[in-house]
């Protein structure tokens, strides 16, 4: 990369709650592509999720706050939350290639299981040609690599990077049922947004 240059890793997602795993998979990111900083931007309406979260985006948004306010190059945007309309990820990568300017390069941060559903995505081929995605390739979920060159052709060799990352089956999903059931979640998330999640009752 070009020293004039600055690159940004894009990590988008409801967080709902944000966890380990996350945390894990971008600064292992970070690390591995060199990038200046990682951009945590909670989800206000997920259009792929029906626009359904189970607690409020400013708990969410806090939530991210928390986990990330240890790590200097983190930092958590509202920028979904504080506009109107779904959150689709074209929109989110053009308003900041405005604010940042055409000498940042910008990484999308997502797992085989998002990534092989690109195709679906709004403005799929923009997004893709606007910016890099990096894969984390999950346990059981290969990457799709026949679709992605049947829907984007050499963009999706040129624009989509695999990276091995630790094996962390860690989702949200699973944290909420822990939550539901009383069981423990110390060292699944940081202790900043376990001692919250606590203090308000959040999942229970």
């Amino acid at each position: 990369m070009s020293e004039n240059r600055r690159s940004v890793g894009l990590m988008g997602g409801t967080f709902d709650p944000i966890h380990t795993g996350h945390l894990v998979l971008a600064e292992d990111v970070r690390d591995m592509f060199g990038l200046d900083e990682v951009l945590f931007i909670p989800a206000a309406n997920p259009p792929h999720k029906g626009g359904l979260a189970v607690v409020t985006a400013e708990q969410r948004y806090l939530m991210a706050e928390l986990a990330t306010a240890s790590n200097p190059a983190f930092h958590v945007s509202r920028m979904e939350l504080d506009r109107q309309g779904p959150s689709y990820s074209w929109l989110t990568v053009t308003e900041l290639q405005e604010r940042y300017g055409a000498s940042t390069d910008f990484y999308f941060i997502t797992g085989s299981d998002a990534i092989n559903l690109l195709d679906e995505w709004h403005r799929a081929h923009d997004l893709l040609a606007r910016c890099h995605f990096i894969v984390s390739v999950r346990e059981g979920v290969p990457l799709d690599e026949a679709r992605l060159a049947r829907s984007f052709g050499s963009l999706a060799k040129e624009h989509i990077h695999r990276l091995a990352t630790p094996a962390l089956e860690i989702s949200s999903t699973d944290i909420r049922e822990r939550l539901a059931r009383g069981a423990s979640i110390r060292y699944i998330v940081p202790d900043a947004v376990a001692d919250y999640i606590y203090k308000e009752g959040l999942y229970q």
